[in-house]
């Protein structure tokens, strides 16, 4: 009967200890790899882009500037973005936003979302924070207009006098309680 009564009982589970391991692991990979991608952007040279941490201790939340390319309607002006890595990257792009608002066709201006194909079906584990901030960068002078989250800023694109006056209305300089 006791043989009976123990082929019953429910088997035995693993220990929770093996599974929040795991967990620690991937979550401590992920954090190696923002480590290391937050050392290459801050030795790198490429001009117009940086972004760090929000907080200490956290890398999951970073906060990043892009400055207008030279030589675009965008120069001159900085714009504030949020950068949120998600627990699996860099298999999973990670959440990007506009904070400064940004009149642009591939930017939704009430809330920053941002239309950019990298950050969405064409995202691959081998993009960089730095190749993200690049890309954002470069989109600003180039939308693509076949894609507009803002039709407006759309079909205003060809006519740079009356898009420049649109884009001023919504500007706001970045400042350090911004």
């Amino acid at each position: 009967m006791e043989q009976l009564t123990s082929s019953l009982a429910p088997p035995r589970s693993a220990p929770k200890s093996n599974v929040a391991s795991s967990s620690q692991q991937v979550a401590g990979s992920v954090a190696k790899r923002l480590s290391s991608e937050l050392m290459t952007l801050m030795m790198s040279s490429s001009p117009g882009i940086s972004a760090f941490p929000k907080h200490d201790g956290n890398l999951f939340e970073w906060v990043g500037t892009i400055e207008g390319p030279s030589e675009t309607i965008y120069a001159g002006l900085s714009f504030k973005i949020s950068i949120s890595f998600p627990p699996n990257y860099p298999y999973v792009a990670p959440t990007i936003k506009f904070d400064t608002p940004c009149y642009h066709p591939n930017v939704d201006i009430t809330g920053g979302a941002i239309c950019l194909d990298i950050l969405q079906d064409k995202w691959s584990a081998v993009y960089s924070v730095q190749t993200i901030l690049i890309s954002l960068q470069s989109l600003l002078g180039e939308p693509n207009n076949a894609s507009p989250l803002n039709p407006d800023a759309a079909s205003l694109w060809g006519n740079p006098t009356a898009y420049k006056a649109q884009l001023m209305k919504y500007y706001r300089p970045i400042t350090d309680s911004a």
